[in-house]
């Protein structure tokens, strides 16, 4: 599909942590397959210089015709979550109808976002690029990494009964009505679990989520910010959902 069919006011959120090998081919990758999309760069003050980076290239490119290239620079490395939240807030200032997350690492490849964006534009209140929906894939990942996101996924959806194969997918598209319909900033979660906890909201406030089959590639260049203590927030953050959502069911019923 062709840029010129999306009519909506399309901003790319993608945040950044020490990732100065990769920012420039993302950037040049989005703005090939959106090319009236705006972007936004969330940086957490990164020490290899990656936010500089971001502002030498927006100011070589912005007389090309393309959609303008901002960076949020923020004073330092306080979670994923806080840096979506920043970033969709500060999205929805500049007028965005849809926004889009992705990673930095170029593990989303931006081939997809046309299919991402217009499930969205077609009616779809959220999109999904899903690593686990028939048609998507993984490649480069070890088998324990493999074994611990596919069945974290299946935990959350079965803890949750959230229908989703991917809550835990980084490489998604909301409109901007849902994103306040679900009070973000409130999401307090970060990691993986923000992803889940944006998922929850999202099916709780009766968003219709269209999964997006990807390929997911792992990073080359630069390192994973997983760790355990993610891993660990992740699961518990399942349980506290469970217990809330049962407690919610239980005053329903009286």
């Amino acid at each position: 599909m062709s840029q010129g069919l999306f009519t909506s006011q399309i901003v790319v959120v993608i945040p950044t942590y020490n990732e100065a090998g990769n920012i420039e081919k993302v950037l040049n990758g989005v703005r090939a397959a959106l090319p009236q999309a705006r972007l936004l760069v969330v940086d957490d003050n990164s020490p290899d210089g990656t936010g500089d980076i971001v502002e030498r290239y927006q100011a070589s490119h912005q007389t090309d015709g393309l959609g303008e290239v901002a960076v949020l620079r923020r004073a330092g490395k306080t979670g994923l979550g806080a840096a979506y939240r920043a970033g969709f807030t500060t999205a929805l200032s500049m007028g965005a109808e849809i926004c889009v997350q992705m990673d930095a690492d170029l593990s989303h490849d931006p081939m997809y976002l046309p299919a991402i964006v217009s499930a969205v534009e077609m009616g779809a209140d959220a999109a999904l690029g899903s690593r686990y929906t028939p048609g998507g894939q993984i490649d480069n990942w070890p088998p324990l990494r493999r074994f611990l996101s596919r069945w974290g996924n299946r935990f959350a959806a079965g803890m949750l009964g959230l229908a989703i194969n991917d809550a835990t997918s980084g490489y998604r598209a909301y409109s901007a009505s849902v994103l306040r319909k679900m009070d973000f900033s409130t999401v307090r979660a970060e990691g993986y679990g923000f992803q889940i906890e944006m998922t929850h909201r999202a099916v709780r406030s009766g968003a219709r989520m269209i999964e997006v089959p990807i390929l997911f590639t792992d990073r080359i260049v630069g390192e994973s910010k997983l760790n355990h203590h993610i891993i660990g927030e992740a699961f518990t953050l399942v349980t506290q959902l469970w217990f809330r959502d049962r407690l919610w069911h239980r005053r329903r019923r009286r």
